[in-house]
């Protein structure tokens, strides 16, 4: 759809799904406690949410793991499991637009950038891993002819994914997928500030015949529904994407309880190095993309720009132009580029660094403050700072919003010097023509993810992680199915 006011009246008619989904069942919370889910463009309630806590974990992950001991889930053939998988991405695709509608509402991305990203990759990624599930092997090791000794792999069990709100329904498909695909039953806790999509995906789940309680899903805030589950002692994995601080502390419930395996995809400070010799036209439109895209409320970001003295002026003259493609607006109309942020309080965040980064020193190219006209939603001007060092706070701590800082380096090694300066190390990337530039910078940098010539490009077969305190573990890619398995080594005497 490309007509505004289509997206419109479909907003006004939306009656999302409010309830908690236990054991293939729509209900209320133990305790009926609600919560408001906000329209970040207007600050209006969207909906009463249903607010889990502890108990109502509790009762997720006794049905999932009643699911996942009776086999209906765990022990079906690959090809059955495949079958529904391929069913769910088929559902998904024929709710798209209820999908976009939903994440538009609730986190303020631009429908044109849901339709045309975050939902067809969310229903590939269940494509995806529906083709792992009869790729998994194990392996019958070389021994002595006495015995024949076989490595297995089987389903950890009950697997927890904690997603933020930045990605709603990418990231809960990102989660769930592979470890659905690995035959796990799974409970999912979506971020507060972005439920609908994730009670979408359950009504989805069980039109497609996935069994009752191998999929559930429990609203509810941080500091309980989501404390509860890293805690329970009969969960066997957490799967969390969110802030480094949070993903700490999910580490700290797994040991502190059951030793549930754990992985994080955390924060990031990502570097994008523009060597003198590079494609500025092309280095400067990723730039833009790479900073301004959903808001700059992205993991990897390229807040980061390390751009050769040399180049540097014309770089951030080019930069303040081509930021006019980023305006932000009605986040229904699909002409926006640009929507507000997910909070009042994640904009008095990024408006609270923005200060800092101008009593610091920095100086500001474009933006800086709220667009005009905008005051009743969270919105921040695409905002590009020049003259920042390493040591200011606006390059150093991750704001999660658009704001860009332009750093000067004089040599090769003063770049990477930069780059890997940072606790975070999840993206990167380089731009030159050199092949040894490039070669070097691949090995050099401290991140999961490097790109040469290009910035956040990639597929499913791309593992995407990072180092240091981005996080452990990887997200996409065939990897992740495996670590949602553990391996049983089976030796048998033949003597």
């Amino acid at each position: 759809m490309n007509d505004v006011k289509g997206w419109h009246a479909l907003a006004a008619a939306v009656k999302p799904e409010t309830r908690l989904f236990i054991d293939g069942k729509f209900v209320d919370a133990v305790d009926g406690q609600r919560f408001a889910t906000l329209n970040p463009a207007n600050g209006k309630v969207i909906a009463e949410v249903a607010r889990g806590n502890e108990k109502d974990i509790d009762l997720a992950v006794k049905a999932a793991r009643r699911a996942y001991k009776s086999g209906v889930w765990s022990r079906m053939s690959p090809r059955g499991r495949m079958d529904v998988m391929y069913k769910i991405a088929r559902l998904m695709e024929a709710h798209a637009d209820e999908f976009a509608l939903l994440d538009c509402l609730d986190m303020g991305k631009s429908i044109s950038e849901l339709t045309g990203g975050d939902v067809p990759f969310s229903i590939l990624t269940f494509q995806y891993f529906a083709e792992t599930i009869d790729k998994i092997e194990g392996a019958v090791t070389s021994t002595d002819p006495s015995a024949l000794h076989m490595i297995v792999r089987e389903p950890l069990g009950v697997v927890a994914c904690v997603t933020p709100w930045n990605y709603p329904l990418m990231m809960a498909a990102w989660k769930a997928a592979p470890a659905l695909a690995a035959g796990n039953s799974v409970i999912l806790k979506p971020a507060e500030q972005s439920p609908l999509s994730a009670l979408l995906l359950a009504k989805i789940f069980a039109e497609a015949g996935v069994p009752d309680g191998v999929f559930n899903v429990v609203n509810g805030f941080g500091e309980d529904a989501g404390k509860a589950l890293a805690l329970h002692m009969d969960v066997d994995k957490i799967g969390f994407t969110g802030s480094t601080e949070v993903g700490k502390l999910m580490m700290v419930y797994s040991g502190q309880s059951n030793m549930k395996k754990v992985t994080t995809e955390c924060g990031g400070k990502s570097p994008q190095i523009v060597m003198p010799d590079a494609d500025l036209d092309a280095a400067v439109s990723y730039a833009v993309n790479g900073i301004f895209t959903n808001q700059g409320e992205v993991c990897s970001a390229g807040s980061r720009l390390l751009v050769h003295d040399s180049i540097y002026d014309e770089f951030v003259s080019r930069f303040a132009g081509e930021a006019g493609r980023f305006q932000p607006g009605d986040p229904l109309d699909p002409a926006t580029t640009m929507g507000p942020l997910v909070t009042r309080e994640q904009q008095a965040r990024v408006l609270s660094y923005i200060e800092a980064g101008k009593k610091e020193g920095g100086e500001v190219v474009i933006g800086g403050g709220t667009p005009a006209g905008l005051e009743a939603g969270n919105y921040v001007q695409p905002t590009l700072f020049k003259g920042v060092t390493e040591k200011m706070t606006i390059a150093r701590e991750e704001i999660f919003g658009p704001v860009g800082a332009a750093i000067r380096f004089k040599s090769y090694d003063e770049a990477i010097s930069i780059a890997n300066n940072s606790i975070y190390g999840l993206a990167s990337s380089v731009w030159t023509k050199d092949i040894t530039t490039a070669h070097k910078a691949a090995r050099d940098l401290e991140a999961g993810m490097v790109w040469i010539n290009c910035y956040d490009h990639g597929d499913m077969t791309q593992p995407w992680g990072g180092y240091k305190q981005s996080g452990q573990g990887r997200d996409k890619c065939f990897e992740t199915v495996l670590a949602h398995m553990q391996t049983k080594s089976v030796w048998i005497n033949l003597g």
